[in-house]
């Protein structure tokens, strides 16, 4: 690969150019061929290799052949040579040629500027592009104030001439990959400062008037922040003062106006066009007012207006602000000027959802203006703007506590970003390499012809160049695509995610003391919120910020917001406990704080339910990883019965069918460990609002069922292990009470009834023992010492009560029924669902029950007598002494009970004509009822209403206490303000007159349609 090529060699050379990536191989060909014979000139064959690998080879030679061309013989000799001998020399150069049209015309016009590519080359120009600039127009490095020798054409071009050979050197190092795109960008700006304080120089040679002043220049936009495009509009704001301290009125004015001139002088000394064309084009729309405002302002004025008029993109611009050029210390007084204003920002009323309108906005327009969106690098779906909007909302919001993340550089800024746990490593990570890579590709579509475009091209020649330049050859514009579309996709959800964050709002809304949360501040903070007890809020708050780790720094930014939240709670020392406690449990797991971070909704939620609920906090101690749920309303919604039962009867499985070893035990662990999840889940989705006492009633009782199906399986398995044989009888679990009707509470026992029914050809007296075993080792398996809320297995309903055997045969309860049944057992009986066990046993026993407490022709005026008798007595007796009856939500007047023998006296008595009566749920009963005009609507939306808000306060007590109780609580006054804001009243009174009104209207309706009275 190395011999050259000669004309007798022809016809191998085109087929090699092909094969090297020339497309067309041909014209490459004939250019060469002509070459040699005008200028002797003869590529070897390592030059023709990297001339193949570049970008566009094609393009690579043209530009070669004209700089030998331009070269004259002398010169295309020595760079032929350094092109034979100097790999770094020969790479440097091709690479720029292949990707360049603009340098490599740069090059033809200046064909010796090749030497700063050469090995050693960018040693060969002055360290500091400043003094290399100013000294091309003629001024003195050194001076204070240099001035160029003129501000004619001549001085002109040579700054242009000046700037692209350095440019020129830098895109030798980048495009062979020896300099990082970052460093790249920071370098252009320098040049860029350079060129400014070059035609600073130019501007006062113009002005003569320019030493009446002082002249600073602001960078801002990507020149601030050292992340400049090769070509790119350049954006400056200008602050003068005038030389002569303290000087006002008109010689102030004088100075301005000459600072003006001077601004401008700078200004055209970059824009205007030459025959070396112009610089870029430096933009003063950024200044206050934009175009409309004066060109240059004084420093006062600055101030003025900064603290006065300022919108709120003004700030967010502010963050890239850099003296880069003039006066240094005008520059960084005007710096330590704005910087505490700019830090202050974020403060402002709906200063978060502003920026977030101004990206929509800019979004929409962009939309409108062109078809080329999709294409657009820097304000298109993923492009560079959803980096760096995203990032710079950040500063501004979390900025103003944590001085470390006041970089004005994209990449710089979302390092520290991560460091202190605002953003997410992945995401960090993920958004760093985007950037990175849409930067690489900006310069690339820029370098080309040295235009300010940040259009991918729509041409396959244009994304072949681009893929081959970022070392795509298989498939260069295939993978290229590809490539882009990845990073784009992976930078919007970022931006959808980080921009739109909730939390930025709440963190926003913080005065900056309180967002930085040090120990005064806290302090403060607590004792204003209410806390009760402020010194231990503290040391809660020192436990989870204190350090230096990334959980302490996240724990830092939440904390702040939530303080706020856990004040909104009833119980804000305990919502602040609770977070420790749960921090302390799951601090080590990453996606924890991450959560709470990225979803404010989880956080909201979980400080919420901490400070108002000892139930669900208990819950979520216990198995804190389900925090995990709190993020989706759908998360939150009861989950399908069967795929619970399913879960359920499956962890079982696993338990007790290894090699035949049973562990009941730990079956029935892992069950109550879903019924702790599921417990958790109804619990969160009660607190907020998101279920009603039916949803409540139903999901409850569907986890008593799963659990107790679970425990029956795991206890039959264990008979069956310990007798080494099947069960010899079939079972069934029969839900009563408000296990039957479909209404547990949080607090509520399973009354159940156990049936069985012996196989054929079994022992009955054996079939009776196994029976009973199973149903003892049931309630010993859910009543073994556990975390999870007990579930108290009550059979106290069956026949006989406490004197009657644990489990009867089917033949037995229909004996019982048919020659001892009282009233009250057919009552009972409304609300007996065979819910567990054998499915054909269950419908027996259903069957067998049906006529007892569904009567043909109702029970008679006796029965009903004898009804009205017991719940007389009931009213009298059963309430604990030294109770106020009428906050009694279970017995009192117009309470839960009430309600409920109502709706189970016009079961008894019609349910066997109208088939609606025949269920075992409550409320369904008086909508029957109402359907079947045997209850007034009027009458059943009372009963139903004050059913429904005594079961919410039983639940919320519940809830709140994390212990059972059936009195409105009236005297601890933090459990009774945090009942009431569970259920969302505005105080404890209007709690009460709201109870009491509801009871009385439903004691009315008790005593007209239960007891018969006018």
């Amino acid at each position: 690969m190395t011999e050259s090529w000669t004309p007798e060699r022809r016809p191998s050379l085109a087929g090699r150019l092909a094969r090297l990536g020339f497309t067309d191989a041909a014209r490459a060909e004939r250019r060469l061929l002509e070459a040699e014979r005008e200028t002797g000139a003869r590529p070897g064959g390592d030059l023709l290799d990297a001339l193949g690998g570049t970008a566009y080879p094609d393009l690579a030679l043209d530009g070669l052949l004209r700089v030998l061309a331009s070269a004259g013989e002398r010169g295309a000799g020595e760079l032929l040579e350094a092109l034979r001998d100097e790999p770094g020399t020969r790479e440097r150069l091709t690479a720029v040629l292949g990707v360049s049209a603009a340098l490599g015309d740069h090059l033809a016009r200046h064909p010796d500027h090749w030497r700063v590519l050469r090995d050693g080359g960018r040693e060969a120009l002055p360290a500091r592009p400043r003094d290399d600039l100013l000294a091309a127009v003629g001024a003195d490095p050194a001076a204070a104030e240099p001035v160029a020798s003129g501000h004619g054409p001549g001085t002109l071009v040579a700054l242009r001439v000046a700037y692209r050979r350095r440019l020129l050197a830098l895109a030798g190092r980048d495009l062979i990959g020896v300099v990082d795109v970052a460093d790249v960008a920071a370098e252009l700006a320098d040049l860029a400062a350079a060129a400014l304080e070059a035609g600073l120089a130019v501007g006062r040679a113009e002005v003569p008037e320019h030493g009446t002043c002082r002249l600073a220049v602001i960078g801002m936009g990507k020149c601030g922040g050292r992340e400049l495009n090769y070509v790119s509009d350049v954006d400056v704001i200008f602050v003068a003062e005038a030389r002569s301290a303290g000087e006002r009125g008109e010689g102030e004015d004088a100075a301005l106006r000459a600072a003006t001139r001077l601004a401008s002088a700078m200004m055209r000394a970059c824009s205007s066009s030459t025959e070396e064309g112009s610089l870029w084009e430096v933009d003063a729309a950024l200044r206050p007012e934009g175009k409309a405002g004066p060109l240059v302002r004084t420093l006062a004025s600055h101030r003025a207006y900064y603290e006065r008029w300022a919108k709120t993109w003004e700030f967010q611009a502010l963050l890239k602000a850099r003296p880069v050029a003039g006066d240094a210390d005008l520059g960084a007084r005007y710096l330590g000027t704005v910087a505490p204003i700019v830090w202050k920002a974020a403060e402002g009323e709906s200063f978060v959802e502003d920026v977030q309108a101004m990206r929509r906005r800019v979004e929409a327009d962009l939309n409108q203006r062109t078809a080329d969106s999709e294409r657009q690098l820097k304000l298109g779906p993923g492009g560079l703007r959803d980096v760096e909007f995203p990032v710079q909302l950040l500063q501004l919001v979390h900025g103003r506590a944590d001085a470390a993340l006041r970089s004005p550089t994209t990449l710089e800024a979302l390092a520290d970003l991560s460091r202190g746990g605002y953003v997410g490593r992945d995401d960090a990570a993920a958004l760093a390499s985007a950037y990175r890579f849409l930067r690489r590709v900006e310069h690339l579509v820029q370098l080309h012809r040295l235009r300010r475009t940040h259009l991918v091209p729509g041409d396959t020649d244009g994304l072949r160049r681009l893929g081959r330049a970022l070392g795509l050859r298989t498939d260069p514009v295939g993978e290229f695509t590809a490539l882009w579309r990845r990073h784009a996709r992976e930078v919007r959800r970022i931006h959808e995610k980080l921009f739109y964050r909730p939390l930025l709002r709440a963190v926003a809304r913080l005065p900056g003391e309180e967002a930085r949360l040090t120990a005064e501040a806290a302090r403060t903070r607590l004792e204003a919120l209410g806390y009760a007890d402020p010194a231990g809020a503290l040391r809660h708050i020192e436990a989870l910020t204190s350090g230096v780790s990334r959980r302490a720094a996240i724990q830092r930014t939440l904390l702040p917001v939530m303080l706020g939240w856990f004040a909104d709670a009833p119980d804000p020392d305990a919502g602040l406990l609770g977070f420790r406690q749960v921090s302390d449990a799951l601090g080590t797991t990453p996606w924890y704080l991450r959560l709470l971070r990225d979803e404010v909704t989880v956080a909201e939620r979980m400080a919420w339910l901490l400070g108002s609920s000892r139930y669900a906090t208990d819950l979520l101690l216990r198995a804190p990883e389900a925090v995990a749920m709190l993020g989706a309303d759908a998360d939150l919604a009861p989950r399908f019965f069967e795929a619970l039962r399913s879960e359920a009867l499956a962890a079982v499985r696993r338990h007790t069918e290894d090699g035949g070893a049973a562990s009941p035990e730990e079956a029935v662990g892992a069950v109550r460990g879903l019924r702790r999840r599921e417990l958790f889940r109804v619990s969160v989705a009660d607190l907020l609002g998101m279920a009603d006492v039916r949803a409540v009633g139903e999901a409850l009782t569907g986890i008593a069922v799963v659990t107790v199906e679970a425990a029956l399986s795991a206890a039959v398995n264990k008979i069956e292990t310990e007798s080494r044989e099947p069960l010899p009888t079939r079972m069934a679990v029969v839900a009563m009470g408000r296990f039957g009707g479909h209404e547990l509470g949080y607090g509520s026992d399973a009354d159940v009834m156990f049936v069985h029914e012996p196989l054929p050809r079994a022992d009955e007296r054996a079939a009776g023992r196994a029976a009973h075993a199973v149903a003892e080792e049931l309630r010993r398996l859910l009543a073994l010492p556990a975390s999870d809320p007990p579930l108290e297995i009550d059979p106290n309903l069956r026949p006989e009560g406490r004197q009657g055997p644990l489990v009867r045969t089917l033949a037995s309860y229909a004996a019982y029924y048919a020659r001892w049944s009282e009233p009250w057992e057919a009552q009972a009986l409304l609300r007996a669902d065979p819910l567990i066990g054998d499915a054909g046993l269950r419908e027996r026993f259903r069957a067998l029950i049906d006529p007892v407490r569904w009567p043909e022709g109702g029970i008679d005026e006796d029965a009903v007598r004898q009804i009205r008798r017991l719940k007389a007595r009931m009213e009298s007796e059963r309430l604990p002494r030294g109770v106020e009856r009428r906050l009694h939500t279970k017995l009192g007047p117009g309470g839960l009970a009430d309600v409920e023998w109502v709706a189970q006296l016009l079961q008894l008595r019609h349910a066997h004509e109208v088939p609606g009566l025949r269920t075992t749920r409550t409320l369904d009963t008086l909508d029957a009822a109402v359907e079947a005009r045997l209850l007034d609507a009027g009458d059943a939306a009372v009963l139903t209403e004050a059913w429904c808000l005594a079961t919410r306060i039983r639940g919320s007590v519940m809830l709140v206490r994390g212990r059972a109780s059936d009195l409105l609580p009236t005297d601890h006054h933090r459990e009774r303000s945090a009942v009431t804001r569970v259920l969302g009243y505005p105080g404890t009174g209007d709690l009460l007159e709201d109870y009491r009104r509801h009871t009385r209207r439903a004691r009315a309706v008790v005593e007209r349609v239960f007891y018969g009275a006018d």
